[in-house]
């Protein structure tokens, strides 16, 4: 079983054990959280989509260590000046576990909208433009 889901901007896909590494969001190592914005959960054969997000399911995901990211290194200069700086940046990027999530409830399919009977000829609206007049 999968489900896919959206924090921070980002989508994630996960499955229960998983290990993910997830931005922006600041937590202790032990401490547990609950993303309930889940676009859609899939398993055996079986999926279930959300209109954007699907009602009742969650994915809890439990914090294991706060790392960071790989280095970026980042080198600026000013052509035919001979000036440049090269700076460097890690993201802090904690590592998440997440835990078993239950399935999500199927929304019932939606239902076209009613046809309209055509109208006949008498209720048909003739167009008639303003700058021909009529004799």
């Amino acid at each position: 079983m999968y489900a896919i889901f959206e924090t921070g901007g980002k989508q994630y896909t996960a499955t229960p054990g998983d290990i993910l590494f997830i931005e922006k969001l600041d937590a202790e190592p032990g401490a547990e959280i609950t993303f309930d914005k889940v676009l859609a959960t899939g398993g055996e054969g079986d999926a279930a989509f959300g209109a954007p997000y699907l009602d009742g399911a969650a994915v809890t995901a439990k914090v294991l260590k706060n790392g960071k990211g790989k280095k970026i290194t980042i080198l600026t200069y000013r052509p035919k000046k001979d000036s440049q700086r090269k700076m460097g940046h890690r993201q802090p990027t904690p590592r998440w576990r997440s835990s078993p999530f239950p399935a999500a409830r199927r929304r019932p399919p939606r239902r076209p909208p009613p046809r309209r009977k055509p109208l006949k000829n008498k209720q048909r609206e003739v167009f008639e433009p303003w700058h021909i007049k009529k004799a």
